[in-house]
Parts: structure tokens; C-alpha cells; sequence
């Protein structure tokens, strides 16, 4: 059984209703017949996506503090180091994974621990892949700290197209690895800014799956 995020209850519920109505006016308002069914395969093409966007697949995380799981669904699109300026005010590795709209958008929590930090940044809508997305877009930044890898920071961040960025992290909360962490409304990127020490068990280009693939553990 398909199981749909919460977030997208209301824009379901909305889709759904708009997308009967829409059938059933094109039938009887017009007569062209291949004109009706046009308009209906398009209407059931933009329920079907609407549908896919909110979905929120089961995960079954194996917990492991020295693990370090993807956040999100995605491509691994950057491996650098680099000075992180908000929060750590150092070098940290950057890993950052872009979610196409075709991608799982749920949010999870990429290890267990306490919540030290959690802002919510207004901004840009740059393109999710846009060199400064991270410090410009709409963005919300979180850090986790645990005994193996002491503090880890994410960051979700909307794209062009996110206009809404839901974060359920709130300062001082214990956490649990793999657990349901926000949402990224029709968007778009989340960035990991991880110890330098922390051996990666992925590469650019590759595809992870949030919740259950290790993408990097403490040497």
C-alpha cells in the first residue's frame, strides 16, 4: 500500500477534488471527443505526479552510531571541502545530494543523537545546483551531535521550485536515525557537512536511498 507524507494531505485532497471536477466539466462542456480525452489524460498526468511527489515509502534503518545514512532520496552531486561559516566556523567535508522531482522528498534524520541546533534562513530560489545554494537559497540548518562523530551539520535547501521547506528539528530533542526529519515542498537539495576525518562510502554521481544507505562512518 502506498503511503503518502503528511505535508501533502491537503494538496492531495485539493488535487484530487480539481482533477474530478476537471473530467467531469470536460465532458460536458465539450464535444470534441478526442479534445476530452486530452484533457483528461493530462488532468490524470498531473494527479499521478502529484501523487508520486508526497509519497513516503517505508524505510527499515539499521541503527548504528558510526554510521552516518542519507538524509534523502538523490544524486550525490558534491564531495569537497570546505569552510563551513555558519555554525562550525571550519573546514568540514561537504557532501550535498539533489532530489529530482521524480525523488522521495522526505527528510530523514541521517543519525541518532541531540538536536544543538536548528535555524531557519530566508532567501533565493537559485537552482538547487547553483554554487551558492547553500548560502543564499530559502534553507533551514540543523546540527546533530552524537558520541562517535561528535557534531554533524545538514542543511535543506529549496530550489527554483521548492516554495516551502518543512524542519521538525527543534534544539535539545533526542533523535532517532532514520526517523522522519521535515519535508522539502517540490524541492530540491540537502547538504551534510561532516567531520574531515570521516571516511565516505560514496562517490559523485552515485544515487542513495534516504534512510538506509550508509553513506559515510567514522574511521
Amino acid at each position: 500500500m502506498i503511503r503518502f507524507h503528511k505535508e501533502g494531505y491537503k494538496i492531495i485532497v485539493v488535487s484530487l477534488l480539481l482533477s474530478i471536477a476537471g473530467i467531469l466539466l470536460s465532458e460536458k462542456f465539450i464535444e470534441i471527443v478526442w479534445m476530452v480525452k486530452t484533457i483528461q489524460v493530462l488532468i490524470l498526468g498531473f494527479l499521478i505526479i502529484i501523487l508520486q511527489f508526497f509519497r513516503n515509502p517505508k524505510r527499515n534503518t539499521i541503527l548504528n552510531e558510526k554510521h552516518i545514512i542519507a538524509p534523502v532520496d538523490g544524486k550525490v552531486v558534491v564531495i569537497e571541502e570546505v569552510e563551513e561559516t555558519e555554525y562550525f566556523k571550519d573546514k568540514r567535508l561537504q557532501v550535498s545530494i539533489f532530489m529530482s522531482p521524480i525523488n522521495v522528498h522526505v527528510t530523514r534524520y541521517a543519525m541518532s543523537g541531540t538536536v544543538n541546533y536548528s535555524k531557519y534562513h530566508p532567501g533565493k530560489y537559485l537552482v538547487a545546483w547553483h554554487p551558492k545554494a547553500s548560502t543564499e537559497n530559502e534553507r533551514t540548518t540543523i546540527v546533530l551531535e552524537n558520541r562517535s562523530f561528535g557534531e554533524i551539520l545538514y542543511r535543506q535547501i529549496a530550489g527554483a521550485l521548492a516554495k516551502r521547506i518543512v524542519n521538525y528539528a527543534v534544539k535539545g530533542d533526542e533523535i532517532v536515525q532514520g526517523t522522519d526529519a521535515g519535508f522539502i515542498k517540490f524541492g530540491s537539495r540537502v547538504d551534510l557537512f561532516l567531520p574531515l576525518d570521516t571516511k565516505l562510502t560514496v562517490k559523485l554521481g552515485d544515487i542513495v536511498k534516504g534512510g538506509t544507505q550508509v553513506i559515510a562512518e567514522k574511521k
